[in-house]
């Protein structure tokens, strides 16, 4: 399914992101290639052409550590992950709408 790719080959995307096969991805988490695949097939990660990049590979870490210190499945694991992700991106939304309303208020208390 992937490319023969060395696992002490480096391969950048277009982006200049680092690139990783799908054996490099299995080492350096510490999983198996079919895993790795498994991931893609779910579509718990989205390879590039049929490489992953960095941030891939640390999905695939945070999903086997939900798995293994909450017992969550595959799918429920990368569900926890993709809220999280949602929460922080509303909280940082929130911020930015108070921190304008601030701004807002402190210039209309001077005119």
């Amino acid at each position: 399914m992937t490319p023969s790719v060395g696992l002490s080959q480096i391969v950048w995307s277009d982006a200049g992101d680092r690139l990783y096969s799908f054996e490099q991805a299995a080492y350096f988490t510490q999983t198996s290639v079919t895993l790795i695949e498994q991931f893609v097939t779910l579509g718990l990660v989205e390879p590039t052409g049929t490489m992953l990049r960095r941030q891939d590979l640390v999905r695939v870490v945070q999903i086997q550590r939900l798995r293994r210190d909450l017992g969550l499945n595959l799918i429920g694991a990368a569900m926890v992950l993709d809220m999280a992700a949602e929460i922080a991106q509303l909280k940082a939304q929130l911020r930015a709408c108070q921190a304008e309303l601030s701004a807002r208020n402190l210039g209309g208390s001077f005119k």
